[in-house]
């Protein structure tokens, strides 16, 4: 009667270990977030393409949970199948973004540092999980109006931005500063 109490109960926890593992899904899904999260901390993945980048994991992620939904909280092979392919996409574009031209440059004026500061903090969401793919790319869309506003106001300048352009960049860094502090705290 007892070692068949143990089996059962060993039985038991070996079913429970197996469930509460993160499925291959979910895996990819975490180690790509922080890809993508070292990328933003790097400064190897610009704010636009990290926005583009976590839009498409975010509808990935989406994607996957309607058809668990359909499913009892399973996905079939044949869906498996699709979300690895799309998948195996996203880590090349993740690659390829990671490792061309285009890097986030910082200065060492104030505007330039607290550019970095926030991109710092939004990697550090997508690392730590407090973000999702989609509160990052939307956050990540926020930055990079503002980087483009930067560049042009300094192309337009001769390099510099002029007291009133500053200020006005520094109220619009403030709105995205909370943004993201909401977003990483909700």
């Amino acid at each position: 009667m007892k070692r068949m109490m143990l089996v059962t109960m060993m039985g038991a926890v070996a079913l429970t270990v197996v469930y509460a593992q993160p499925s291959e899904v979910g895996k990819r899904r975490e180690n790509q977030q922080d890809r993508i999260a070292q990328g933003v901390g790097s400064g190897s993945l610009t704010a636009g393409e990290t926005a583009n980048l976590e839009k498409k994991e975010a509808a990935i992620n989406h994607e996957v949970r309607a058809d668990r939904a359909l499913n009892g909280g399973k996905l079939t092979s044949q869906e498996r199948k699709i979300v690895n392919g799309q998948q195996n996409v996203m880590s090349k574009q993740i690659y390829r973004d990671k490792h061309n031209t285009a890097t986030q440059h910082y200065g060492k004026n104030e505007v330039d540092a607290r550019r970095a500061n926030q991109q710092a903090r939004i990697a550090n969401g997508i690392a730590s999980g407090k973000m999702t793919a989609g509160e990052a790319a939307r956050v990540e869309k926020g930055e990079a109006a503002i980087n483009r506003e930067v560049h042009t106001d300094r192309a337009l300048n001769g390099g510099r931005l002029t007291p009133g352009e500053k200020a006005t960049v520094n109220a619009q860094q403030n709105k995205a500063s909370a943004k993201i502090y909401k977003t990483k705290h909700n």
